[in-house]
């Protein structure tokens, strides 16, 4: 039997982009953010006016990274230390991982249905505007998409 899972709708991307936005807007600093699915698919990408170029493939890839291994990507940049339990990791999936923080895990009512990614200001603004976007998202997931309604 099919296992039935829920993931972001593009209208809630776009709610997570928006929330991003606002708080990159007042901290100052032009970003980058995109969000995934739960299959770590992006489904919206925002490059803000003047936002670092070399921020685009980081911001994708946070989201990518909070995705695929269901953690915020500063969790795991602590456990890739020398010495840690995951040293080596960004190593992986053809070296794509990023390992820093400013990607994590967007969940409703404890699932992860995707991820976003926040680059372009220090490891801590990046933080902060992933945790506005994310934040933007809540509620049932009842009448969400579900991956075997694709």
């Amino acid at each position: 039997m099919p296992r039935s899972s829920y993931s972001l709708s593009l209208s809630e991307a776009k709610r997570i982009v928006e929330a991003g936005e606002a708080k990159a807007a007042s901290i100052g600093v032009a970003y980058n953010i995109a969000v995934v699915d739960n299959g770590g698919a992006l489904i919206a990408f925002v490059r803000q006016d003047d936002a670092l170029i070399g921020s685009i493939d980081l911001a994708i890839g946070k989201a990518v990274t909070a995705r695929i291994f269901d953690k915020r990507t500063s969790d795991l940049a602590a456990m890739a230390q020398p010495g840690a339990p995951l040293f080596g990791i960004e190593q992986s999936n053809g070296g794509k991982v990023v390992i820093f923080g400013g990607g994590l895990p967007v969940k409703i009512d404890g699932q992860i249905v995707g991820a976003v990614g926040a680059s372009a200001g220090s490891v801590e603004q990046d933080i902060a505007v992933a945790e506005a976007a994310a934040a933007a998202i809540s509620g049932p997931t009842e009448g969400r998409i579900r991956d075997n309604d694709r």
